[in-house]
């Protein structure tokens, strides 16, 4: 049940709501839709395709163009779609440039803004990446200054 009055905005309750159900369903189990989500809770469209947006974004659910939204498989390759979320399709992809030398070490990286334009993606998918691409040890951050590839003899070793 929603609290329409509640100080929590709609979509974070819905995305809470189906996150719960997400726990109880296996790999490339489908999803409801936006429109299943909009009439079961009675919210505008832009909320169930925000909640969507989010669970996306947390890499617990893929979504195949034309045919639907999918549990993911806990952050790793998407077994029904043989898909990856989409946020660790653009890391691989700066991972790449990085091995192929398009970016060279102790340079900055392309910007937030600049990744967000050129993917059409949302910011937080971006920041996403970046997260992946730092733990992994590809990039690394300065304060106020920017991101930066890291030098080669510390790249993770595949």
């Amino acid at each position: 049940m929603l609290d329409h009055d509640g100080d929590t905005h709609l979509y974070l309750q819905v995305t809470e709501i189906l996150r719960r159900r997400i726990g109880d369903l296996s790999p490339g189990s489908p999803v409801p839709s936006e429109a299943a989500i909009q009439h079961e809770f009675g919210v505008a469209r832009t909320t169930a395709r925000r909640a969507l947006r989010l669970l996306r974004d947390e890499g617990l659910v893929y979504t195949v163009h034309g045919q639907g939204t999918f549990v993911g498989d806990s952050g790793t390759k998407a077994t029904a779609a043989g898909s990856i979320p989409f946020y660790r399709q653009i890391a691989q992809e700066i991972a790449e440039r990085i091995r192929q030398g398009d970016l060279a070490p102790r340079r900055s990286v392309p910007s937030e803004t600049s990744l967000v334009q050129h993917y059409g993606v949302a910011r937080e998918t971006v920041r996403r990446a970046m997260a992946v691409l730092r733990e992994e040890g590809w990039v690394y951050t300065v304060p106020h200054r920017g991101t930066y590839v890291t030098a080669p003899d510390a790249w993770p070793q595949n």
